[in-house]
């Protein structure tokens, strides 16, 4: 006797579940950088102003920072101890999208492109990222 796997899900209600944990991993959505602005202040120093969406939902749930990635992956912190490029310290659910800034972004001479990605508190990096020239 053969079993066809999909029906024996559906009667188990193992489909409906997981079509229910896909369903709601989409619907949080992510947190996507929708723009970025970068201008250089001083050889090598730049200043980043970040636009992102997210559906925060509270403390629990929201973007609670965002960063600059080198090419190798590495990222670019204004002070040692930080935990991103840009902390944020409350939740936006009220302000969507939202732009937050950063000065004193330190970007060596021989890099031309960066990566701005957001972080989500509870899920971390899930969404869009844009690429940035950081050409002179």
């Amino acid at each position: 006797m053969r079993i066809n796997p999909i029906a024996a899900m559906r009667r188990s209600g193992v489909l409906a579940l997981l079509l229910f944990i896909q369903g709601t991993a989409f619907a949080t959505g992510g947190a996507d950088v929708l723009d970025v602005k970068a201008r250089q202040t001083a050889p090598q120093m730049w200043h980043f102003s970040v636009t992102i969406t997210h559906p925060d939902t509270g403390w629990d749930h929201y973007v609670d920072g965002w960063d600059v990635v080198l090419p190798d992956g590495s990222v670019i912190k204004p002070a040692a101890g930080e935990q991103f490029t840009r902390t944020l310290v409350h939740p936006h659910v009220d302000e969507q999208p939202f732009t937050r800034s950063q000065g004193g972004v330190k970007i060596p001479v021989d890099v031309k492109q960066v990566t701005v990605r957001a972080h989500i508190k509870s899920e971390g990096y899930i969404g869009k990222t844009m690429e940035v020239d950081v050409t002179p």
